[in-house]
């Protein structure tokens, strides 16, 4: 039988600029969700005493309070869950406030709500008195220690590993629709499509290479895959990060260097911490000799330019000399090794959290 599952809702189709090449606009969807590494993301439990939902009494025409505290053993769990991703010794690092407000991630225990979270970055368009996470039933029981981890992972901003368009996996649809109808899920079509049957887009993917053990993979009892035919019998991930989970938070938040980020290097993406106006120079040393993108992410409009380091002196190489229109930059150039380079990027105005981070890949 199918377990109580993860849903998260259908989001919007994110909208760009027009105009950006297929890298840029890839490169754009696979980090607007991600925090900026070095980030300390706050977390607190939701109140018993002023977090509720109000919902109605089915046939009665009353409404019943229903409030979003959980139990010092479900908070437990959570807080243990925490500690397991951060002893991953990922760049992005976790503490527990007791001030709303000054959380980033809000977590309540509504019961028959479902669990699900926020994606990365998502929970900072939720209002201060909203959960960003819910854990709908309890965490304390066997086997449901990966529910949180699960929830957690959505909150750095990982995405569900079985939609992935490298997966491969070819539904029943029908009879995943009926199966998620029933208990203990109870899910509508709309839902099931947006939390299995759907397929991310390539670029949102977490890796190249699908990875059934992963945290992020739902577990699904027999007969809803076709093919292939060793998941006939179902999906049964282990309910912890696997190692290619961890080798993706530690691409996207690898651990902090202690004497400062002193280089640019592939798949390090550094937060620039820039103002309206300010720049910023980052050296990149190249590990091998090939074309790499070297961009920004975040909520800013950026120039951006590669000098290659001759005799001594800096000599433009790419990007935007002139100052040209801001936007979030990316150039595509070829480094070599042994050589000596400097990314350049100048901040000019920013939106939302204003969080802007520069990479090279």
């Amino acid at each position: 039988m199918t377990r109580r599952l993860c849903s998260l809702p259908r989001q919007p189709v994110p909208s760009f600029a027009a105009g950006l090449t297929a890298e840029r606009l890839g490169a754009l969807l696979a980090a607007r969700r991600m925090w900026v590494n070095g980030t300390l993301l706050h977390y607190c439990f939701l109140d018993a005493r002023t977090d509720a939902s109000v919902i109605p009494v089915p046939g009665t025409g009353e409404l019943r309070r229903v409030p979003w505290a959980g139990g010092e053993g479900q908070r437990e769990v959570v807080r243990d869950c925490f500690r397991e991703w951060q002893d991953l010794g990922i760049g992005v690092t976790f503490a527990e406030v007791a001030d709303r407000h000054e959380a980033e991630l809000r977590i309540g225990f509504q019961a028959g709500a479902g669990s699900w979270s926020a994606v990365g970055r998502d929970a900072l368009s939720a209002g201060r008195g909203e959960r960003t996470m819910n854990l709908g039933w309890d965490v304390t029981a066997p086997g449901e220690r990966g529910t949180v981890l699960h929830q957690i992972g959505h909150a750095l901003g990982m995405v569900h590993e079985h939609q992935s368009p490298y997966a491969g996996l070819h539904w029943d649809d029908e009879a995943v629709y009926a199966e998620l109808a029933g208990p203990p899920n109870f899910w509508s079509r709309e839902t099931t499509y947006t939390n299995v049957l759907g397929r991310l887009d390539a670029c949102e993917a977490g890796a190249s290479v699908w990875d059934p053990q992963s945290v992020m993979t739902l577990p699904l009892g027999p007969g809803l895959v076709l093919e292939p035919e060793q998941y006939r019998g179902g999906l049964r991930p282990p309910g912890s990060p696997s190692p290619a989970d961890k080798e993706f938070v530690l691409r996207w938040y690898p651990p902090a260097d202690p004497a400062g980020p002193a280089a640019l290097v592939p798949f390090r993406s550094v937060p620039l911490g820039l103002g309206p106006g300010e720049q910023a120079d980052l050296a990149v040393e190249p590990p091998e000799t090939r074309a790499y993108t070297v961009g920004t992410f975040g909520e800013a409009d950026t120039v951006l330019v590669v000098f290659e380091e001759r005799d001594g002196e800096p000599r433009f190489l790419a990007g935007r000399d002139d100052g040209g229109t801001p936007d979030n930059a990316a150039v595509r150039v070829r480094l070599v090794k042994g050589r000596r380079y400097t990314v350049r990027v100048r901040l000019y105005s920013t939106w939302g959290s204003g969080e802007t981070a520069v990479m090279c890949w």
